[in-house]
């Protein structure tokens, strides 16, 4: 093609491009719905992550049956499973209860890894919603190699992204994860389509958390909490209330936050265990917390806390299952390392939340108001909040105590006194709340 014959393009304002709606396919399970933006867009492509055995499956097949119950028109939704057989396929919605009514009927299965032939059995069916499992499992015969390879998952993903977009059906692909927990495959997968979505949890654990890393066509902040059960995924009414860990007495080490997960509040335990180092270095292993963010607390523990856990085992862990990026859980981590080094267990009703600096100051953390009547609801009656946070914000049933360092925050989580200042004086602190205000 010469210069002379390539087509010029025509820049339009900002403020007159046509406004497009999004029209959305809704699976009625609310949690589903919620980091999906509200539904699935016609056309779009969106990628489900997981180990194996996390349930991906099993969600999809209850994602298939509500996007066809009570549809005002019939909608099918096409199942091509690279993977297992149609039997296979089968026994697991027999186990989900999808053997009868509309689902039986409106849920087309198709056992087959050739992704033209997918393709071919969607634009026959024409169906509200294509799911593919698994992308991995995908291969094109018009390019050599085996199934999985790169060049494959490559020309699978394109090629079902651009029926997606020509025809206008909704196609979700799964995809399998590796080792250090990343999807597998080209990094152009994740590029490719409009949202990815991960399903975690601990696979020998009950409770799984679906949160999207992308969207398109929504909010990342959202997350959805399910609990697996013999009849599938359940939607978790009180997700604060299933990840926390209910214990006799007060345990040294176990700290209650109030997190914040897009628009939702949840508290979850953090955990904490510090033992004096064996033979080599000390380990530092974190689950469900950054271990670079836990390095970092151990040394302002040190430097400004006076707690050095330089020769000691750190472990530390939320509860449930769940990760958290969460910088309000700077403050409750530090306090359960301090609690488990000195085997002093804070009070079972108080909860803690904030950031912590370089220097040992608390920092402010968004939501704290959201966070707080969350906490009171479930019967917490008090809070370890940064220094200015708890100004105008009180909640009648807590008491809300306000302070400006690490230091501070640590002797206020002990009962019966704390750490006090490098003078010698007393730790400052300022509560506000019913208890104080008489």
């Amino acid at each position: 093609m010469t210069r002379a014959s390539v087509p010029i393009a025509v820049p339009t304002p900002l403020g007159v491009v046509a406004d497009v709606s999004v029209s959305r396919i809704e699976c009625h399970v609310a949690e589903l719905d919620r980091v999906t933006g509200g539904g699935v867009v016609p056309g779009s492509i969106v990628l489900m992550g997981g180990e194996p055995g996390i349930g991906k499956s099993t969600l999809l097949l209850q994602f298939a049956a509500g996007v066809v119950k009570g549809a005002p028109v019939v909608r099918h939704v096409l199942y091509a499973s690279g993977e297992e057989s149609g039997a296979q396929v089968r026994l697991r919605a027999g186990r989900l209860g999808l053997l009868e009514g509309e689902a039986a009927t409106a849920i087309q299965v198709v056992a087959e890894a050739e992704v033209g032939a997918v393709i071919e059995a969607a634009r026959a069916l024409r169906p509200a919603v294509l799911v593919v499992d698994s992308v991995q499992t995908m291969r094109s015969e018009d390019l050599d190699g085996p199934a999985g390879s790169v060049g494959q998952v490559r020309e699978a993903a394109g090629r079902l992204a651009a029926f997606a977009k020509s025809e206008e059906i909704a196609v979700i692909l799964v995809g399998h994860m590796t080792k250090d927990g990343s999807l597998a495959g080209p990094k152009t997968l994740e590029h490719l389509v409009d949202a990815v979505l991960t399903l975690e949890g601990d696979r020998y654990a009950s409770l799984r958390v679906l949160r999207a890393t992308k969207n398109r066509f929504g909010s990342t902040d959202e997350v959805g909490v399910f609990e697996m059960g013999e009849t599938g995924l359940t939607e978790v009414a009180d997700p604060s209330g299933a990840f926390l860990v209910h214990h006799v007495g007060p345990v040294a080490g176990s700290v209650v936050v109030p997190t914040m997960e897009g628009t939702r509040p949840l508290l979850v335990e953090v955990q904490a265990l510090v033992g004096p180092a064996g033979v080599g270095p000390p380990r530092r292993t974190a689950s469900g917390i950054d271990p670079n963010r836990m390095a970092l607390l151990l040394a302002v523990l040190g430097r400004h806390a006076g707690i050095a856990l330089g020769t000691h085992d750190v472990y530390a862990n939320v509860a449930g299952g769940l990760s958290v990026s969460d910088r309000g859980v700077d403050l409750p981590l530090s306090i359960a390392l301090a609690s488990s080094a000195r085997n002093m267990p804070v009070a079972a009703s108080t909860v803690a939340v904030g950031e912590v600096g370089l220097l040992g100051e608390l920092r402010a953390v968004p939501g704290l108001e959201r966070r707080l009547r969350e906490v009171a609801r479930l019967g917490f009656v008090r809070a370890i909040v940064p220094a200015g946070e708890a100004r105008g914000r009180g909640i009648d049933e807590i008491e809300t105590v306000a302070v400006p360092t690490l230091r501070d925050a640590i002797a206020a989580a002990f009962a019966g006194g704390g750490l006090p200042h490098a003078d010698g004086s007393p730790p400052h602190m300022t509560a506000v709340g019913p208890a104080m205000l008489g």
